[in-house]
């Protein structure tokens, strides 16, 4: 007999029931008789989260490859409409300086045709003064004067906190100037780094050929700037240092920068930015020291070539097609591994938010953050702060003398809410619509002088690392203050059409999680007077890591979802798991406190609202990777992993000891119950 094909097969064995004899007919009617057990009902005591989500989760199916949906997400795209809409806004009929500055700011980069007639014209006076440098001693002062406008060459020097002060910041020279984002790129020998240098020595000739070069000097001109680079390179600390931040952090007095360094003069830099604070942080004087050299030993003209290469790659995202298809090539496709570009609208909101992102901020906030939900914020965040300082009282695992430092520490906590509570100065020379690029450029120059007035006594708390207009909610470690940003106040975090004890679960759980890093094995770190020091005992310490020992096993026994076989990573989700069952256990305390007699329907809610906000699907792709490197446990988890914990759950829906949802009493973990 011939073998036949696996479809053939079952086709002829199809057929063969089909023309069977009549008594295994009747056969097969009788078994068929028999229902296929059908799987047990989802319930509140089984699943949870699948139980509260599943008409989201119904609705908003992931297709292969196509990345991951969340609620959080949604919110965040919500967020970008919002920002969308206010530009259209302020482009049609301004309403205040700052929207005119904006609605012009946004007109120029939508007008494609416009930044297309523009073409380089916006950096030509840039390109001027670069092109005007005749000796050593010129190049400082260009230095100096780019970064001004926000583009950083040679090194970077930025606002930061004083890790001996925090009650200040100061000014930080770091290493920068390179177009490669690893020092290591230009210094490695492998295969598949030789390769990428030499894409990127093609990048770096397309950018000379927009900014003047002729062709028979750009693989010379090309060669001058990665040289340069280079040299820099070799001075510069490998990146896996530089994410201590005390690798970066060595106070040198400014009064001896002028003779130290005098062929960089960093004392006049340090005016031209209108830095005048007595001391910077300078972690690598190797580095400066061969800029200082480099300065006077390499020709002028070669520093003439990096620096028009340099202003030339930072503004070729702002400026006409050739040189935005340049960037993206290269910076989008070989170093981002993006397939195509933004669309344009996404582009000029990106452009705005990184040069302009305080001024729309502004207006964002006037817009999207009502007072009564501000006040509504400002009393719910309060009351869980309380519920924590409550929760040190009580829990028996720290010992009394930290339980008297973290109360001094809650006792000094800030709460701010919207935006930074000190506004910025917004007096800019003004926009027009006609050229996007030299907007930027007036962008740029304005955030980079606010940014330096950050530097000085007192201005440590100037500023938020983030923008109103963009979804947070943090503890501010360094300033011992919890911040929640304007977009952060909507559904599905604060959504005020809800049933007010399910704030409690959305916004009150998030306002639990990050003030409990306040005082957690993160917060130890600073203590109540701002000092870095670790103010936990050794038993404290022990403590701890045996709750969350027991949180990581709980966690670890998990199924990640959308894989087939792998489980989460407790080890590695432990720290934000510990933090999420204390912010649902801080929550929970802060609703029956303010609301004694809690009715069933509102303890549902509370729970309800914190099951939605986990909401998510992902495809296969994105949850391999999550699965390998993300701190969060997968959304289904973040929302049963607490719950499991919580006796007031258990009671609210009736479940019983051997469900799911409810771990015996013995195994239960707590932090702050």
């Amino acid at each position: 007999m011939p073998n036949l094909r696996p479809l053939a097969l079952a086709m002829s064995l199809s057929l063969i029931v089909a023309l069977a004899a009549p008594d295994a007919d009747a056969a097969k009617k009788k078994r068929a008789t028999k229902k296929k057990a059908a799987p047990p009902a989802i319930t509140a005591c089984t699943d949870f989260y699948t139980f509260t989500n599943k008409s989201w989760l119904d609705a908003n199916v992931v297709l292969a490859g196509t990345g991951m949906v969340s609620a959080m997400g949604q919110l965040q795209e919500r967020a970008l409409q919002q920002q969308r809409e206010l530009l259209d806004s302020a482009m049609r009929a301004p309403q205040g300086n700052v929207q005119k500055l904006l609605g012009d700011f946004w007109a120029s980069g939508l007008d494609e045709a416009a930044v297309e007639l523009d073409g380089a014209n916006p950096i030509a006076p840039l390109l001027s003064r670069i092109n005007g440098i005749k000796r050593a001693k010129d190049i400082p002062a260009s230095i100096a004067a780019l970064h001004q406008v926000g583009i950083a060459v040679a090194f970077n020097f930025s606002a930061d906190v004083d890790l001996n002060d925090l009650s200040r910041h100061i000014g930080y020279f770091g290493q920068g100037g390179l177009g490669l984002p690893d020092p290591a790129y230009y210094t490695r020998t492998d295969a598949d780094t030789r390769a990428l240098l030499g894409r990127y020595n093609n990048y770096v000739q397309k950018i000379l050929t927009l900014t003047g070069t002729p062709p028979e000097k750009l693989a010379a001109e090309a060669q001058q700037v990665i040289d340069l680079e280079t040299r820099i390179a070799q001075s510069s600390k490998p990146i896996t240092l530089l994410r201590t931040p005390r690798m970066n952090y060595a106070m040198v007095p400014t009064a001896g920068l002028g003779k130290q360094y005098k062929r960089l003069q960093l004392d006049d830099f340090l005016k031209a930015q209108g830095v005048t604070d007595d001391s910077v942080s300078l972690a690598n004087p190797e580095l400066f020291a061969q800029l200082d050299a480099l300065v006077g030993s390499l020709k002028p003209e070669q520093w003439k070539t990096y620096l028009r290469f340099q202003v030339g790659s930072a503004m070729a995202p702002y400026l006409s097609k050739s040189f935005r298809d340049t960037d993206f090539e290269f910076r989008g496709r070989v170093l981002r591994g993006e397939t195509t570009p933004a669309p344009r609208p996404q582009q000029v909101l990106d452009a705005i938010n990184d040069a302009a992102g305080p001024m729309l901020g502004r207006e964002y906030v006037g817009r999207h953050l009502p007072a009564a939900t501000r006040s509504r914020a400002e009393a719910i965040a309060e009351q869980v702060r309380d519920a924590l300082g409550r929760g040190i009282d009580r829990n028996t695992w720290m010992s009394e003398p930290t339980k008297a430092q973290a109360k001094a520490k809650l006792a000094k906590l800030k709460i701010e809410i919207g935006a930074p509570k000190r506004d910025l100065d917004y007096s800019v020379q003004p926009m027009g619509r006609g050229s996007f690029g030299s907007n930027m450029l007036i962008a740029s120059t304005w955030h980079h002088r606010e940014e330096m007035k950050r530097i000085g006594r007192g201005n440590a708390d100037r500023r938020w690392d983030v923008l109103p207009q963009q979804p947070a909610l943090a503890y501010d470690i360094a300033q011992n203050r919890l911040i929640v940003s304007a977009a952060m106040l909507q559904a599905p975090v604060l959504d005020m059409s809800q049933d007010a004890a399910g704030h409690y679960g959305t916004f009150g759980a998030l306002v639990g999680h990050e003030l409990s890093h306040g005082v957690d094995n993160k917060g130890r770190l600073v203590d109540a007077s701002g000092t870095v020091k670790t103010w936990w005992t050794p038993a404290d310490d022990a403590a701890w890591d045996t709750r969350a020992g027991k949180l990581a096993a709980q966690y670890s026994g998990y199924p990640y979802p959308g894989l087939a076989t792998a489980r989460v990573n407790g080890a590695l989700t432990k720290d934000e798991d510990m933090a999420d069952l204390a912010g649902v256990e801080l929550a929970w305390d802060a609703l029956t406190t303010a609301q004694a007699g809690l009715e069933k329907p509102a303890k549902e809610a509370f729970y309800q609202s914190w099951a939605r906000l986990w909401q998510q699907q992902t495809s296969q792709d994105v949850a391999t990777r999550n699965a390998a490197i993300d701190v969060h446990a997968p959304g289904q988890w973040r929302a049963n992993g607490p719950l499991v914990n919580q006796p007031a759950f258990a009671e609210t829906y009736a479940c019983k000891a051997d469900n799911a949802m409810q771990r015996k009493a013995e195994d239960q973990v707590s932090v702050w119950r």
